[in-house]
């Protein structure tokens, strides 16, 4: 959940002293990280969702529904149209999927009557079809103070030149906008993993390594402001919401990226790098803080790569690592997204038991986009000299490592087969939620409205997205 802040004005003292304490924190860090907690994996997740009026557009209401809905672990997003759902983290071992997985549907169960209540309704995509770039604007940014700095910030680092966006997809997407609330128009489901520090090198390379993977089999985000682009064109949008589709200036560093290149060492090289490339953001006053990594904490919360190591802090205060995986657009129903996370932990677990067996960083760099780009029928060049399509590499290869991987887990072998039974039946029908989206625009004509509430209606039923048809369900 993200971190809010007092105030969104600062002067240069405050971006001195926060700087000379992330310096601080980040040596303490290096000395730490081996001493952090040990034990099993321990899975969490994050769901951006959005808010529609009856119309099926953006509903702009998120305080009003917080309100109403008072349950902490539901926070606002960006826009005033997006909530983000969390659930409590979870053992990988015996029902451990199964958990998180009632968890969230009673969470999405309890959030979508509260909706309706005020009458709205939650969607779970990549990118709402009914979004216009007019919605995407100050006027519906959440009322919160670190919304407003980081807007302010990461302008002001780009010289304030305007954010240009540029997505060649299908069709060609270009426009200029002021500000990074084009951001809001992308939404996803957030895997976290905690692991013990030596093992984190193994479980991010691995992770960066199989996100081509990931992307591909879960898109769910073919347009954007009625432009037909990617398979999951949440992933440029994204990036260019926050850092335009060229460098803006001279020593500019993006901030939202796949990486620098695999971690070789130690997972200080990521917290080196980036208390050493990238500017503050947010300096507000920490000193009061019992977080005993309050300013890497922060800093890092700020630099958005699509697999990005993290320092948590346990209910018992004590701080562990975790990976957050971010490559998975939302939806489009909770067991799509559970069967999701039973591929992403199966494979990584699997994976990582062979560090050295990587693939090129420039190759995991070139399919993560191609995948994105493409979806399933991607060819993917992997280990060993392979070049195969997604679905080939899934059916044939991977899907049987991940079994292996939770098998590893202790996961209850009947969730095992439900999860990565829903992956297979996936891959081999071809339907993902975005080749849905286009099938159906293709068969009934460009209606984001119409398209929209049919999704909807197909959400509802909670069956997996390869057995949705292009008629309502009955």
């Amino acid at each position: 959940m993200g971190q809010e802040i007092a105030s969104h004005q600062f002067q240069p003292q405050d971006f001195a002293r926060f700087r000379q304490a992330l310096q601080t924190e980040t040596q303490a860090l290096a000395t730490q990280i081996p001493k952090m907690s040990r034990g099993e994996f321990v899975a969490g997740l994050e769901l951006e969702t959005c808010l529609l009026d009856d119309q099926f557009l953006p509903h702009p209401i998120n305080q009003i529904f917080l309100k109403s809905l008072n349950h902490p672990q539901v926070v606002p997003e960006l826009a005033q149209f997006n909530v983000e759902m969390n659930v409590n983290p979870q053992y990988l071992r015996g029902s451990g999927l199964r958990r998180l997985h009632e968890e969230l549907q009673a969470t999405w169960n309890h959030c979508q009557t509260a909706a309706q209540n005020l009458g709205s309704r939650l969607v779970m995509i990549g990118i709402l079809p009914t979004l216009e770039r007019q919605t995407l604007t100050l006027q519906h940014i959440s009322p919160l103070q670190r919304y407003f700095a980081l807007n302010e910030q990461l302008l002001k680092l780009r010289g304030g030149i305007p954010i240009q966006v540029d997505i060649r997809g299908q069709q060609h997407f270009l426009a200029t906008h002021p500000d990074v609330m084009l951001e809001a128009a992308t939404t996803s489901f957030q895997l976290h993993l905690q692991v013990d520090p030596e093992q984190m090198v193994a479980v991010y390379n691995v992770a960066q390594m199989i996100s081509a993977i990931m992307v591909a089999i879960s898109a769910n985000s073919p347009y954007f402001c009625g432009y037909d682009l990617w398979q999951e064109t949440r992933i440029p949008v994204f990036e260019q919401a926050i850092d335009g589709a060229g460098i803006p200036t001279r020593g500019y560093q993006p901030r939202v990226t796949f990486g620098h290149g695999y971690l070789k060492e130690s997972v200080m090289e990521y917290f080196l790098r980036n208390e050493a490339l990238y500017p503050v953001l947010l300096p507000t006053d920490l000193s009061q803080s019992r977080d005993p990594y309050p300013h890497v904490r922060l800093h890092n919360g700020t630099i958005w790569q699509w697999n990005r190591p993290l320092v948590g802090v346990s209910a018992d205060g004590d701080p562990h690592l975790r990976l957050e995986h971010r490559v998975i657009p939302a939806g489009p129903t909770v067991v799509d997204m559970i069967a999701n996370a039973a591929l992403f932990y199966g494979l990584v677990v699997q994976l990582a038991q062979e560090p050295d067996r990587l693939i090129p960083f420039p190759q995991a760099r070139q399919n993560f986009y191609a995948a994105a780009q493409h979806g399933i029928p991607t060819t993917i060049q992997w280990l060993d000299n392979k070049t195969l399509p997604v679905d080939r590499l899934l059916l044939d290869h991977l899907l049987p490592l991940a079994d292996l991987g939770l098998s590893h887990l202790t996961i209850d072998p009947e969730d095992r087969q439900k999860y990565l039974h829903i992956i297979a039946a996936r891959a081999q029908s071809g339907q993902t939620g975005a080749v849905w989206q286009r099938q159906f625009s293709a068969q009934q004509g460009w209606d984001p409205q119409r398209l929209t509430q049919v999704y909807w209606q197909w959400q509802e039923t909670g069956s997996p997205v390869h057995t949705w048809t292009m008629e309502p369900p009955c």
